[in-house]
Protein backbone atom coordinates (compact mmCIF):
# COMPACT_ATOMS: atom_id res chain seq x y z
CA UNK A 1 0.00 0.00 0.00
CA UNK A 2 1.45 3.34 -1.40
CA UNK A 3 0.62 6.32 1.14
CA UNK A 4 0.44 9.97 -0.07
CA UNK A 5 1.74 12.75 1.90
CA UNK A 6 0.01 16.23 1.33
CA UNK A 7 3.32 18.37 -0.51
CA UNK A 8 0.58 21.36 -1.62
CA UNK A 9 1.73 25.08 -0.53
CA UNK A 10 -1.27 26.90 -1.93
CA UNK A 11 -5.02 26.52 -1.82
CA UNK A 12 -6.42 24.82 -4.55
CA UNK A 13 -9.49 26.04 -6.57
CA UNK A 14 -11.66 23.12 -9.01
CA UNK A 15 -11.69 25.05 -12.52
CA UNK A 16 -12.70 23.66 -15.45
CA UNK A 17 -11.46 25.40 -18.11
CA UNK A 18 -10.31 24.49 -21.48
CA UNK A 19 -5.87 24.39 -21.74
CA UNK A 20 -3.03 23.41 -23.73
CA UNK A 21 -0.11 21.84 -23.13
CA UNK A 22 2.49 22.69 -24.73
CA UNK A 23 5.00 19.86 -24.69
CA UNK A 24 9.12 20.90 -25.95
CA UNK A 25 9.76 17.14 -26.42
CA UNK A 26 6.73 16.69 -28.97
CA UNK A 27 7.21 20.16 -30.40
CA UNK A 28 3.90 20.30 -30.28
CA UNK A 29 0.72 21.78 -27.88
CA UNK A 30 -2.26 19.20 -26.45
CA UNK A 31 -5.74 20.01 -25.78
CA UNK A 32 -7.27 19.75 -22.65
CA UNK A 33 -8.82 20.83 -19.48
CA UNK A 34 -7.23 22.46 -15.86
CA UNK A 35 -9.31 20.80 -13.16
CA UNK A 36 -7.86 22.73 -10.58
CA UNK A 37 -5.50 25.39 -10.23
CA UNK A 38 -3.30 27.21 -7.75
CA UNK A 39 -1.21 30.40 -6.90
CA UNK A 40 1.48 27.81 -7.52
CA UNK A 41 0.56 25.27 -9.81
CA UNK A 42 -2.34 23.34 -11.89
CA UNK A 43 -3.69 19.80 -12.24
CA UNK A 44 -4.82 18.92 -16.27
CA UNK A 45 -6.08 15.91 -17.77
CA UNK A 46 -4.99 15.61 -21.45
CA UNK A 47 -5.84 12.80 -24.35
CA UNK A 48 -4.33 9.36 -23.11
CA UNK A 49 -1.79 9.77 -25.87
CA UNK A 50 0.24 12.87 -24.74
CA UNK A 51 3.67 12.01 -23.99
CA UNK A 52 4.49 13.57 -20.74
CA UNK A 53 6.82 12.20 -17.97
CA UNK A 54 7.59 13.19 -14.20
CA UNK A 55 10.21 15.78 -15.00
CA UNK A 56 9.21 17.68 -18.43
CA UNK A 57 8.93 21.19 -18.43
CA UNK A 58 5.83 22.21 -20.12
CA UNK A 59 3.73 25.40 -20.84
CA UNK A 60 0.28 25.90 -19.80
CA UNK A 61 -1.74 28.13 -22.04
CA UNK A 62 -4.71 29.61 -20.47
CA UNK A 63 -6.96 31.33 -23.29
CA UNK A 64 -8.82 34.18 -22.31
CA UNK A 65 -11.92 35.57 -24.03
CA UNK A 66 -11.72 38.69 -26.40
CA UNK A 67 -13.03 40.97 -24.50
CA UNK A 68 -10.51 39.94 -21.66
CA UNK A 69 -7.49 39.74 -24.07
CA UNK A 70 -8.10 43.42 -24.89
CA UNK A 71 -8.10 44.26 -21.54
CA UNK A 72 -4.96 42.24 -20.71
CA UNK A 73 -3.06 42.41 -24.10
CA UNK A 74 -3.10 38.98 -24.68
CA UNK A 75 -5.01 36.28 -25.63
CA UNK A 76 -3.46 33.48 -23.56
CA UNK A 77 -2.16 33.72 -19.79
CA UNK A 78 1.20 31.24 -20.44
CA UNK A 79 2.50 30.00 -17.21
CA UNK A 80 5.58 27.81 -17.63
CA UNK A 81 6.16 24.92 -15.05
CA UNK A 82 7.41 21.46 -14.23
CA UNK A 83 5.32 18.36 -14.59
CA UNK A 84 5.52 16.51 -10.85
CA UNK A 85 3.02 14.02 -11.34
CA UNK A 86 1.63 11.93 -14.21
CA UNK A 87 -1.76 10.16 -13.27
CA UNK A 88 -2.83 7.54 -15.58
CA UNK A 89 -5.49 5.71 -13.01
CA UNK A 90 -7.75 8.66 -12.03
CA UNK A 91 -9.19 9.85 -15.36
CA UNK A 92 -8.44 6.25 -17.46
CA UNK A 93 -11.59 5.90 -18.26
CA UNK A 94 -12.24 9.06 -19.83
CA UNK A 95 -9.48 8.52 -22.30
CA UNK A 96 -7.25 11.47 -20.13
CA UNK A 97 -4.04 11.58 -17.94
CA UNK A 98 -3.75 13.62 -15.09
CA UNK A 99 -0.46 16.19 -15.13
CA UNK A 100 0.11 18.15 -12.12
CA UNK A 101 1.80 20.92 -12.95
CA UNK A 102 4.42 23.06 -10.33
CA UNK A 103 4.92 26.58 -11.66
CA UNK A 104 7.72 28.51 -12.17
CA UNK A 105 8.17 31.25 -9.03
CA UNK A 106 8.59 33.79 -11.92
CA UNK A 107 5.97 36.06 -12.63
Amino acid sequence: METMVEQRKAERTAVKWPVSLWLPQAHRFFNGRSANISRTGAYVAVPLTTPVQKGHCVEVNFPRSSALAQQKGSYARIKKGKVVRVDRTELLRQGKLGVAVHFEDKE
